[in-house]
């Protein structure tokens, strides 16, 4: 199967990243090379670089195809690893960096890739192919905690019910398929959310999010990917459900805060400054056209902040 995605917010991530032809830039989720390949061709071959990351050995393979004649490189690495990997390419400092959240269509797309509910395939969901896999966690964690689970990452309201007869069905035979899993889900739920809407979203959201740590490595990129840029380089991320883009926007706002001391001090003791600021104050979202042309884009939320120089 050929690894097809369509790049989400294409023109405002090149745009938003405001590319040096001598700048060193990172693509912290190559996937298809779709943002890299656009960010490559405004670098001058002689002077700029791309380094382009991905946990899925699929991608990588692609994305090095992809991006051969310019001036890129391509290795299997989660973005949160990005200040190892650019420590051992011996760079300082990058001038722009990008993060494209989530799942690519072609891993959406492919069936045996697990992710999807739309067809029967076996129960995995793990974007490196190593470690935990969902059927590892429907099979195996208690139904307090597949509760927790697809409560808070899926914030599914009828996520107990979802867990007490996942729970249920294992106990006859072992869950192995997307199919069946969704299945199980569907029962879960009252007549009239199926007759809504497919009702398996946010429980495989959930999954998917635990079986990659997908919040956790986030939350250790933001600080990593900020840290690695040089004084004036940029960050975008791209988001594809709320966890994610309030994690991001916390993180940010973070970044820009100044004086933290109590409102009653009459002068500033503790000498806080901030150490960006955001490029857009609110979220960059699709048009209508993108959204017209790319339905999966509709959730998509673009942030960029930029690190002050002082």
């Amino acid at each position: 199967m050929e690894f097809k995605h369509v790049s989400v917010l294409l023109n405002e991530c090149i745009e938003g990243l405001a590319i040096k032809p001598d700048g060193v830039y990172v693509d912290g989720t190559v996937g298809g090379a779709g943002h890299s390949r656009e960010i490559a061709k405004r670098l001058d071959p002689s002077k700029g670089r791309l380094i382009a990351l991905d946990r899925d050995p699929e991608a990588v393979k692609t994305a090095t195809e992809r991006l051969e004649g310019f001036p890129a490189q391509v290795m299997l690495a989660n973005y949160s690893e990005m200040d190892m990997v650019l420590e051992e390419l011996g760079v300082d400092g990058v001038d722009g960096i990008l993060l494209d959240l989530g799942v690519s269509s072609y891993q959406l797309d492919n069936s045996q890739r697990g992710f999807s509910y739309h067809s029967d395939a076996p129960l995995d969901m793990r974007m490196s192919k190593e470690g935990v896999s969902a059927r590892d966690i429907v099979n195996e964690f208690s139904q307090q905690e597949l509760g927790r689970i697809i409560f808070e990452y899926g914030e599914e309201k009828y996520a107990r019910s979802i867990a007490a007869n996942i729970v249920k069905a294992r106990e006859q035979a072992p869950i192995e398929t997307t199919g069946q899993l969704a299945e199980i889900i569907k029962n879960s739920v009252p007549q009239r959310v199926r007759r809504e809407k497919n009702p398996c979203k946010k429980t495989f959201q959930a999954i998917r999010i635990v079986v990659n740590d997908e919040l956790g490595h986030l939350d250790k990129a933001l600080d990593t990917a900020f840290e690695c840029l040089k004084p004036g380089g940029r960050l975008a991320i791209i988001t594809f459900h709320s966890l994610e883009d309030r994690l991001v926007k916390q993180r940010f706002a973070s970044f820009t805060k100044g004086c933290i001391c109590p409102p009653e001090f009459p002068v500033c003791v503790c000498g806080r400054k901030p150490v960006g600021r955001l490029v857009n104050k609110k979220p960059i979202e699709p048009g209508s056209e993108e959204l017209a042309a790319n339905n999966r884009s509709r959730s998509a939320k673009l942030r960029i902040i930029e690190k002050i120089e002082y």
